[in-house]
């Protein structure tokens, strides 16, 4: 009709949240669930550690810094790079309302949410937020409990391109000298991350037979992670290079306060060394038997390992959740940055368990 106003609230807010509320928006029950202002200490403290200017300095007052981990707990939760969550930030009104933000306010930009995971890469926080909140789901019952299941996955990286030089160099623990007297090449190349081989994945044959997949070439890091049997939740994690050994990573993921004894893992972790240790630390030893050299494994401990196996693949639904669900994959350059952002997505894990663990409570 000519002349007429059009009101720019002609959808109405109210009824779109509705609708997404009505549709099971899966942030909504996070931000029901979570207590976000058990992060704002930490939070405080790993900025004020970094040196983070603020408004007495002049210039545009920074984010409240709850607001910006709720950010990287986005990132995480669907495998988003800095622009990208820029953008669907901007874009999707859940993404809005779980931040708190309302149409008219300005969401952090690319760089902003850069800097801020920087500082708390910088000053080592990912870990103690991860530490704080399995304080909080201790107290809120759930204990670790059902004994442990440790492995480690590949998170792969953007693939270097290196001389063979270079690659030798980085071997022996040393940086090359031309990256050295270049600052700008040396902050594009990442002298942690390594090249290792991995299994694929299992082929069925016609007959229907599983088949071990091809060993493939493999860039990036290794998220090593200990999971109670009960919950399934993250108890433990440490991240090194892709070729560092599982089995010498036993001792420093190991959760005391869990109420059970018993340790799954695969082969990787099976030593003398190891075994002593468990038995030092009265825990019970439910590592996989290795095959011996050219012959097959007894019947008994191939038994033995099939029962352990159908334990120790809870572990892989972790792993499956953090890769294939939220997309984790390793942008950043260096050790330092890549356990921010791979600790990142284990506590985000933790966060989404703990929302379907209250939800199965409640009977939902």
């Amino acid at each position: 009709m000519a002349g007429k106003h059009v009101q720019p609230g002609f959808f109405d807010l109210d009824e779109r949240y509705a609708r997404l509320s009505q549709a099971g928006d899966p942030l909504e029950a996070l931000n029901e669930v979570v207590d976000w202002e058990l992060f704002r200490k930490p939070l405080r403290k790993a900025l004020k550690k970094a040196g983070r200017s603020d408004r007495k300095k002049g210039g545009r007052p920074p984010y409240d810094p709850v607001l910006m981990f709720k950010v990287l707990v986005l990132q995480a939760l669907y495998g988003l790079s800095d622009d990208a969550a820029e953008y669907v930030i901007n874009d999707r009104l859940s993404f809005m309302r779980f931040l708190g933000l309302g149409l008219h306010e300005k969401a952090p930009d690319a760089k902003t949410i850069w800097l801020f995971r920087e500082h708390l890469a910088k000053t080592g926080a990912v870990e103690r937020l991860f530490e704080r909140f399995d304080r909080y789901l201790r107290r809120k019952g759930y204990l670790a409990m059902g004994g442990q299941i440790v492995d480690a996955s590949i998170i792969e990286a953007p693939k270097q391109r290196l001389m063979k030089e270079e690659k030798e160099t980085l071997k022996k623990g040393r940086v090359p000298q031309e990256w050295e007297d270049k600052p700008a090449k040396r902050r594009q190349k990442d002298a942690d991350a390594r090249w290792t081989l991995k299994r694929g994945r299992a082929k069925v044959d016609e007959n229907g037979k599983a088949r071990q997949g091809l060993i493939i070439p493999a860039y990036g890091y290794k998220n090593h992670i200990s999971v109670d049997r009960q919950h399934k939740l993250i108890r433990k994690w440490l991240v090194t290079d892709a070729a560092a050994y599982d089995g010498a990573r036993l001792a420093e993921l190991l959760d005391a306060e869990n109420t059970a004894s018993d340790v799954w893992a695969d082969t990787a972790y099976r030593s003398k060394r190891n075994e002593r240790m468990l038995k030092k630390r009265d825990l019970v030893s439910r590592i996989h038997h290795k095959k011996p050299k050219g012959r097959p494994l007894p019947e008994r401990l191939a038994r033995a390992n099939g029962r352990k196996s159908k334990v120790r693949a809870l572990v892989e639904h972790v792993f499956a959740g953090l890769k294939n669900e939220m997309n984790l994959f390793v942008r950043t350059i260096g050790l330092a940055r890549a356990r921010a952002k791979i600790g990142m997505a284990n506590l985000a894990w933790n966060l989404r368990r703990y929302v379907w663990l209250e939800s199965r409570a409640a009977g939902g």
